[in-house]
């Protein structure tokens, strides 16, 4: 696409952006920030982003709406209860801690990822 094009297609979007301001106007809002409210650190953001990307690979939120057990039991062939890690027969099923498992490998993984790169860029 030429430079042309671009700001043709541009200006066609600012101009589609405008119209609802012609008839609409903005409140002129004077908020303050509240004094307690500051900037998080870097390592705060990261801890965040770590522990969410945690919850949501290990299934919290299927784990919300179908609330299946932590870990599952079947009966071997002398009648007794054995525990049970992983689901089976069910493709799209698992229990919590198989979830927790899968993800806290997968954690693992890209905090190894990142500690590896952050080796590779200090040296």
């Amino acid at each position: 696409m030429n430079k042309s094009k671009f700001r043709a297609a541009a200006t066609n979007m600012e101009t589609l952006y405008r119209v609802p301001f012609l008839v609409l106007e903005c409140p002129n809002l004077k908020l303050k920030k509240p004094p307690w409210v500051h900037m998080p650190s870097a390592t705060t953001v990261y801890a965040l982003v770590v522990v969410s990307y945690f919850l949501i690979t290990g299934g919290i939120i299927y784990d919300v709406i179908v609330e299946p057990p932590s870990v599952g039991s079947m009966t071997d062939e002398h009648g007794h209860q054995r525990p049970v890690a992983f689901l089976a027969y069910r493709v799209n099923g698992q229990y919590i801690m198989e979830g927790l498992a899968s993800s806290f490998l997968f954690t693992m993984g890209g905090l190894g990822s990142v500690s590896y790169i952050i080796t590779l860029f200090s040296v």
